[in-house]
């Protein structure tokens, strides 16, 4: 596909499915909190430092755990895995936990219990992806072909992102369903079930077809913590891109908290919403690919630069447009600002890290990624409070700081770029 080694777009396909799989817990997990089959903590309507506990922020609360876990574990699991010189050990690992812990929710009966469940999934997945990132760039033949080897394994995997939830409702709502033996089967089992399927899925196509190619273990020392100043700059380039690569996935998910307010504000129904939320991910799939390649032959900087010029006005104009279709727009123009960064973002650093230690690198932007997730859905909840364009102007603010930080402090990696000096 597009001349991309197979391995790369066999890992893309597995992480689709596994992307399929977690994306439906985006939705499922709601749904199932509130919808009283799960005994609820006793304190809830009381006041936790001067905030309501609301079914609103038990919810919140839940879907923000895997995240932070997640972000937090993935220094972690990517040094290990250059430490041992490994990758798919460390992708099964997680993919099994991803699979048992999806069972595991149909089983529980407490909120307290789907924590814990929850908290074990976001560990499971601190193991896949910065290792199947990791894995990624060590398939890459040359610098050259690194940023399409990134656009390829990142459009599939933002396609089982977006298809997900769809999936997720259809399932939901035409349960239950009626098994063999008279055996009924609720519509939340069901949604679990899937997500379970995509997790084997997932661990079938890595186990039969993905093959590693040979690395000794790197000589890395037991030090985890992040450079922050560089050797000829003020500020270290990873560490950049991880500070740009947080603040971008933070304006990423201010959108899905403010359902109610948005809806109406521009006199529409939640379908319209379903089609902006999703505009950001059919705009990824669209242009990770050839934004990638791009990457490869022009630079990574002229995309990293103009990707975060464009990101600043795309997020602002979603607290100010007034109707269904300028928003649409906007979150279309959204989602290729960060594609024209995050692809390059991965390529750069896979550049920049030293032989056997891409685990350890890649798993800053990982990581970031991740925390953005996490904090985006919170950040909005609390700023919404002071007026609806609050969280867009202060998701511009952030992308404006992203793009002072990388125009300033990251240098062009890419040798023989056909125009090295734009931008760079």
């Amino acid at each position: 596909m597009f001349g991309t080694d197979r391995r790369v777009v066999v890992l893309a396909f597995a992480r689709m499915a596994d992307a399929v799989a977690n994306s439906f817990l985006i939705i499922v997990l709601p749904l199932y909190i509130a919808s009283g089959e799960l005994a609820l903590p006793g304190f809830e309507g009381a006041t936790v430092f001067g905030v309501a506990v609301t079914i609103e922020l038990l919810i919140g609360f839940a879907l923000s755990l895997f995240g932070f876990l997640n972000s937090f574990a993935q220094p972690f699991t990517g040094r290990l895995s250059d430490r041992t010189g490994r990758r798919k050990v460390y992708i099964l690992f997680g993919l099994v936990v991803l699979a048992v812990t999806s069972v595991a929710y149909a089983l529980v009966e407490s909120y307290e219990a789907l924590l814990v469940v929850r908290a074990l999934q976001g560990l499971g997945g601190a193991f896949v992806i910065p290792t199947t990132i990791a894995l990624v760039n060590d398939l890459a033949r040359s610098d050259a072909e690194r940023g399409g080897n990134f656009g390829v394994f990142n459009t599939f995997r933002l396609l089982g992102f977006g298809f997900g939830p769809v999936v997720a409702g259809l399932v939901i709502q035409r349960g239950p369903y009626v098994l063999l033996f008279d055996v009924t089967l609720s519509g939340f089992n069901a949604a679990f079930g899937v997500a379970v399927l995509g997790a084997l899925v997932s661990f079938l196509l890595v186990t039969v077809l993905i093959s590693e190619p040979p690395m000794s273990a790197a000589d890395a020392g037991d030090d985890l913590s992040i450079a922050v100043t560089g050797d000829d700059r003020l500020l270290d380039p990873i560490f950049v891109l991880g500070v740009g690569t947080l603040f971008m996935a933070t304006s990423i998910a201010l959108f899905a908290t403010l359902q109610e307010p948005i809806n109406a504000r521009l006199d529409q129904g939640p379908t319209w919403f379903g089609i902006q939320f999703s505009a950001v991910v059919i705009a990824n799939v669209a242009f990770q690919v050839p934004i990638g390649r791009a990457a490869d032959r022009f630079g990574r900087k002229p995309f990293l630069v103009w990707g975060l010029v464009l990101l600043a006005p795309a997020v602002l104009a979603q607290g100010l447009v007034t109707s269904p279709w300028t928003m649409l727009v906007a979150r279309l123009v959204h989602g290729v600002s960060v594609a024209m960064v995050f692809a390059p973002a991965l390529a750069v650093a896979g550049d920049l890290a030293t032989e056997g230690e891409s685990g350890t690198t890649l798993s800053v932007l990982t990581m970031a990624f991740g925390l953005g997730t996490a904090v985006g859905p919170l950040a909005s909840g609390a700023l919404f409070a002071y007026g609806f364009v609050v969280p867009f102007a202060v998701g511009a603010v952030l992308a404006i700081a992203a793009l002072v930080l990388v125009a300033t402090q990251v240098e062009e990696t890419l040798d023989g770029a056909v125009s090295p000096t734009l931008l760079s």
